[in-house]
């Protein structure tokens, strides 16, 4: 691979601010129920989540705590959370099988300082779904009090910079309140300081309390991180809490 196709691009948008009409779309949202039939390999992979944190739980008696680290790619955020709360079950989310495969391997392979042994940690679990499919089945166990999500992981997901694709950006989606009700905490990490304003900006129109920084990682915890702080490229924290 050429050194040109590593270069870290800067987010380009045709987009000098953020979404003009966002709070109605968030507030019409908002007010409707998200109907979408829930594709059948997402059902398949949320029951053998649902497994894991059922048996992680017999052996160290938490019986509803997870985290979800949702769009984990290869699966390096995953590691890095699932050893910072060794105690509690980390699942890894994303739709592509390929990056999926990657994720054992980069175990493997993992540098980490922490790392205990070159092995999956046991409280990580990897799984392939729609990313709106599974949030709205959790939301179905939080809302039970089966599962309680302390922290919901969002690294760096596609920021779809053209105005005319605001519509696919997830504060900009019916996905939106279902996505903010599932932890108590969510954490947005973007290289597009107009997607971190919007997405802070649409978690305050719904009551929640958001804040936005800009930060740079001391370790960065993902191909993309790594990218961007290596072109230094500025990256921006959002923090919702519920």
């Amino acid at each position: 691979m050429s050194k040109i196709a590593n270069v870290a691009r800067t987010v380009v948008s045709n987009q000098e601010g953020p979404y003009k009409d966002l709070e109605k779309q968030v507030r019409k949202y908002a007010a409707a129920e998200y109907r979408r039939p829930i594709a059948e390999h997402t059902h398949e992979a949320f029951t053998s989540t649902e497994n894991f944190v059922a048996a992680f739980a017999a052996r160290r008696g938490n019986a509803v705590n997870l985290i979800l680290d949702s769009g984990c790619g290869t699966g390096e955020s995953t590691l890095h959370l699932a050893r910072k709360f060794p105690d509690i079950p980390v699942i890894g989310i994303d739709k592509s099988a390929v990056r999926l495969e990657k994720a054992a391997q980069f175990a493997a392979n993992s540098t980490i300082k922490d790392k205990s042994a070159q092995d999956l940690p046991r409280n990580a679990f990897y799984v392939r779904a729609e990313l709106i499919d599974f949030w709205r089945l959790a939301l179905d166990k939080v809302k039970a009090g089966a599962w309680n999500i302390p922290y919901h992981a969002l690294y760096y997901p596609n920021p779809w910079p053209k105005q005319s694709e605001a519509g696919r950006r997830f504060h900009l989606h019916p996905i939106f309140p279902t996505l903010l009700q599932l932890a108590q905490e969510t954490e947005l990490r973007t290289n597009w300081e107009i997607y971190a304003q919007e997405f802070a900006q649409a978690a305050s129109i719904l009551g929640y309390n958001a804040t936005v920084q800009p930060f740079t990682p001391d370790s960065p915890e993902t191909a993309f991180e790594r990218k961007y702080n290596d072109a230094h490229q500025k990256l921006w924290r959002v923090v919702v809490k519920r």
